[in-house]
């Protein structure tokens, strides 16, 4: 049966840049994400738990993403990778159609992922520099340029350039993702903000989803209030 399982769709991109939102919308869609996602972001906690973390510490990356990184390039490709993954997701439930992964440590961890899945299609998340750096700047659970030492470790001085060269790693990944010709979609979520859901309906449907309106349900609540910001901002300049 794990033989005749599809290849998956693997969802990735920097934190904090609207991959949960993503997943969200992709899982109502009809992508199955197993019977363990986290609610909260739709990441199969099975997985990360079971295989993310261990991978991770054994290459000595950040399990959080934050620091440090390593090359990809070094890290090693896992055996039984894909046998793995798929005996979780059956065990989670999945019994046919499309499935998906939603981590942001697939993109630091893509090459192991690539080997055991060269058809899967990916989906590369994407934010303004800017908005991330910013974002990571009022998050609890990101610390990492808090820490003096590591801000001069790679050169910086303030906390948000700490997260402009984190932003910076991860776009590394994402070029070398599309050089190594891995199957890429790039989605700019925040294009919603603005009513323009051209990219999802075109995503959707390159994964063979098949579109659900009440995706826009689920959309509207999570950027009405940048929505009436952006409102405010255009009005005080009238």
């Amino acid at each position: 049966m794990i033989d005749k399982m599809p290849s998956p769709i693997l969802i990735t991109g920097a934190r904090r840049s609207g991959t949960s939102m993503i997943a969200g919308i992709l899982k109502i869609c009809g992508a199955f994400g197993g019977n363990s996602l986290v609610e909260s972001n739709y990441e199969n906690h099975k997985i990360r738990n079971q295989l993310f973390h261990e991978y991770m510490r054994r290459n000595d990356l950040d399990i959080k993403g934050q620091f440090p990184f390593l090359p990809t390039k070094d890290l090693e490709i896992p055996r039984g990778w894909r046998e793995k993954v798929e005996r979780i997701i059956l065990e989670d439930g999945y019994t046919q159609g499309p499935w998906m992964i939603k981590d942001f440590r697939l993109a630091l961890t893509w090459p192991a992922w690539h080997y055991a899945y060269p058809n899967a299609k990916w989906v590369i998340v994407r934010r303004r520099t800017g908005d991330v750096v910013q974002s990571c700047l009022k998050t609890a659970y990101m610390q990492a340029f808090q820490n003096p030492m590591i801000r001069e470790m790679i050169g910086v001085e303030s906390e948000a350039d700490g997260w402009r060269w984190w932003v910076a790693q991860y776009e590394d990944r994402f070029v070398e993702m599309v050089m190594e010709g891995l199957n890429c979609r790039v989605i700019w979520p925040e294009r919603m903000i603005h009513g323009d859901y051209q990219q999802i309906f075109e995503l959707v449907d390159w994964l063979g989803l098949k579109w659900n309106s009440k995706a826009l349900e689920y959309v509207d609540p999570k950027f009405w209030k940048a929505r009436i910001k952006e409102k405010e901002s255009w009005q005080g300049q009238q």
